[in-house]
């Protein structure tokens, strides 16, 4: 196994080590846990979240002991990157890989647990959320501050920013950090299609597109043509993947 602690963690090791070695029987499961498993466990009287990503192909385990930093890992270090330029994602603890001969048999990511509270998607289907278009305008000035460090939070989806208020103002707590891609810089384009994960609601649209033209010295409506056209490249290329997974279970075993 290897394991490595963020600074002032170290202290935690023993604990969760026995916690792993039961981890079917410990903690509360967030989600459906059909892919990733996410638990919360409680630690001395403090709240952890645990993430176990799902077992890879044989392929993809030795690619990942020798030649790709697994999710776990990547993970942490992107939540370290992103808390050090000033944006905000739950607490980095730790990353928990272990391998056998062959690669990567099973990986963990430790956070902190963040308090309850609501995440972006709530905001997109709530109409009546409080102060609903302000938050979606601070989502967009949290997205164009991201494009101008030159990352790209490529799993872009409302349920990975978890909003708390401070100040009077939302601060948008990223989570599920694994996929990024990181620039020396982004263009308008590339800036906007970052945004065809997030949703098909065409009030929401309207007013990140202003949001953005406003941020980025640009036209409100080429912002407004290019993220609807690249969430409606995201629905398309989804609705083919369902068509072949379902050719695909049509097709006679051999």
């Amino acid at each position: 196994m290897k394991s490595f602690y963020a600074e002032g963690f170290q202290r935690l090791e023993t604990k969760v080590a026995r916690i792993l070695n039961n981890f079917k029987n410990e903690g509360i499961l967030i989600g459906p846990g059909s892919r990733n498993v996410v638990k919360v466990i409680d630690i001395d009287g403090e709240k952890f979240n645990f993430k176990s990503f799902k077992q890879h192909n044989v392929v993809n385990r030795h690619v990942y002991k020798y030649y790709r930093k697994s999710k776990a890992k990547r993970s942490f270090e992107y939540a370290q990157m992103l808390l050090q330029k000033g944006f905000h994602t739950p607490e980095p603890v730790a990353y928990i890989e272990n391998f056998d001969l062959w690669g990567l048999t099973s990986s963990y990511y430790i956070s902190r647990q963040l308090e309850e509270s609501p995440t972006l998607m709530e905001v997109i289907v709530n109409h009546n959320f409080p102060d609903r278009e302000n938050v979606i305008r601070e989502y967009a000035d949290l997205m164009f501050r991201l494009h101008n460090h030159g990352f790209e939070f490529r799993d872009n989806a409302p349920g990975n920013f978890i909003i708390k208020k401070e100040n009077n103002a939302s601060h948008f707590y990223m989570v599920d950090l694994n996929r990024m891609s990181f620039h020396s810089e982004m263009n308008l384009d590339k800036r906007l299609n970052n945004f065809a994960r997030l949703t098909s609601d065409n009030q929401v649209i309207r007013v990140i597109s202003d949001e953005y033209a406003k941020l980025s010295d640009s036209s409100p409506e080429y912002c407004y043509s290019k993220i609807t056209g690249a969430i409606n490249k995201m629905v398309r290329k989804r609705k083919m993947k369902k068509i072949l997974k379902f050719y695909k279970f049509l097709l006679p075993k051999r």
